[in-house]
This record gives structure tokens, sequence and C-alpha cells, in this order.
């Protein structure tokens, strides 16, 4: 039977034991999903349409209510970036402390964190912004403050949360300072709601340990 959390894919060399067996795992299902997924859109714009990003995934200061790709885009801007750069600079973070996220609490939740990160963050744009809103840059601040609070303790704040928020914070202050034509918006409201859903998750697990 096939287990539809892992794939691998397996294969021998030689006859030294050491290395006769070896499995690449697809360890992170809906992180390796969501970081291929963004690749092809990227592929797709650079090498095959022009501007797909923008035309699908681009969530404007304005949108239809009787238009259904404009729903679409309150949760799909986070597949799109406008250019290599700032894919990879996403990535690279995704990647990172994605799978320790999955790993820790499970694929469906990080799904579910990941789909309402996107949603509120198209929503706000929407309603406070007139500036188009493009990239995974919520989903990465959303993991950054979620994995600095994953090894919490009871009545204990860990020293690395506060410094990540300090630095964040002060990070973002100085960009919307600046205006780099980065949604600072999107940051802080991703790392917002990775600090939500951490504490609850904590609060949650510290409950169901009390019941146990």
């Amino acid at each position: 039977m096939i287990n539809p959390h892992v794939c691998s894919i397996e294969y021998f060399r030689g006859s030294d034991p050491l290395i006769s067996f070896m499995r690449i795992r697809y360890n992170s299902p809906v992180i390796l999903t969501f970081s291929i997924v963004v690749v092809l859109v990227q592929l797709v714009d650079t090498y095959l349409v022009p501007e797909f990003t923008e035309t699908i995934f681009l969530v404007g200061g304005t949108i239809s209510l009787i238009d259904p790709l404009d729903y679409f885009r309150l949760f799909s801007h986070v597949l799109g970036h406008t250019d290599w750069e700032h894919l990879l600079g996403n990535l690279t973070f995704v990647l990172l402390l994605g799978p320790i996220l999955e790993e820790r609490y499970g694929s469906d939740k990080i799904l579910i964190m990941i789909g309402i990160t996107a949603l509120f963050t198209g929503i706000l744009n929407v309603v406070i912004f007139s500036t188009g809103l493009l990239g995974a840059s919520g989903i990465v601040f959303m993991l950054i403050i979620l994995v600095s609070i994953v090894n919490m303790k009871k009545g204990e704040i860990p020293l690395t949360f506060l410094l990540i928020a300090t630095i964040f914070i002060g990070k973002e202050l100085i960009s919307a300072i600046t205006s780099d034509n980065v949604s600072q918006m999107a940051h802080v409201a991703g790392g917002t709601i990775g600090s939500v859903f951490g504490f609850s998750i904590r609060q949650t697990n510290r409950e169901n340990e009390l019941v146990d």
C-alpha cells in the first residue's frame, strides 16, 4: 500500500552495504508541492506567457464581486512573483523553515496556515491599500515567526522570538520609510498570523497534555 503522505524514489548502487540502498523521500508534501508550483508559475511567466503572474495572480487595489478570478487571486497571489530574485528569496526561507514546521504540526495544519495567511493578506490589501500584492512574503514571515516559538516552554518567552520580532518590526519600519515597492503589509500580516498560530497551537497542546 502506498502511503499518501510519503512518496519515495528507491534505487540500488553497487554491492557496498553502506550505499547499497538510497531513498529520496517526499518528506514535506505541502511545502514541496507549494515550492514546485511557484517555480512552474515563474517558468510559464518567463518563457511561455509574458505577464502571466500579473494577469492571473496579482491582487489589485479593488476587486469585482462578479469576477471569479478576483476571488481566486485572494488566495493565489502567494504563487506568483515579480521576478526570479523575488521568487528565490522567498523560496529559500520556505524550504528552510517549512519542512520543520510541517513535520511538527502536520501537513493539514500547515496547509490551513498558508491558506488563511494568503486570504487574510489578500483581503487586507484590497480593503486598505491601492497597490498590487504578489508573492509569498507573507507566508515567509508567518513561518519565521512560527518557527521561533516552536520550542517555547510554559511560562517562558524564547529570546529568539523577541530577537526575531524586534528585527522584523525594525526592518519593516525602515522599509516602509524607504518605500522599496515591497508590500510591508504582507510581511506584518504574515508575522502576526504566525504569532497567533504559534501561541494558539501551543495553548491547545498544553490543554491536551492536562487532559491526558
